[in-house]
């Protein structure tokens, strides 16, 4: 399964800590970290601005870092919104996500 499905079941679990922040145009900056899905001791960190809008809360933008469980980081590939059709991810992209799979 692809990254997004991986993130997206990701925020059906609990966080393991959250901490947000209101920007002064009154978005927020929020900071969540995750256990990692295959090893427990790892760790997906996600950093997000979300603003609240018409039909709710949405994403502005987000990154995602991975920890390994010897404290190694990576960037996560971008999520593709649902609205999007998926694009071929670069050569390279499938060893970072290997290890969520």
């Amino acid at each position: 399964m692809g990254m997004s499905s991986y993130l997206m079941m990701a925020e059906r679990q609990k966080y393991k800590a959250r901490f947000t922040s209101k920007l002064p145009n009154g978005d927020f900056l929020g900071l969540t970290v995750w256990p990692g899905k295959s090893d427990p001791n790892a760790e997906v960190l996600t950093i997000q601005i979300r603003r609240q809008g018409s039909a709710g809360w949405e994403t502005v933008h987000r990154i995602a870092i991975y920890r390994t469980s010897d404290g190694r980081y990576s960037l996560l590939p971008e999520r593709t919104p649902a609205s999007q059709p998926a694009k071929a991810e670069p050569v390279g992209a499938d060893e970072s996500s290997e290890s969520f799979e």
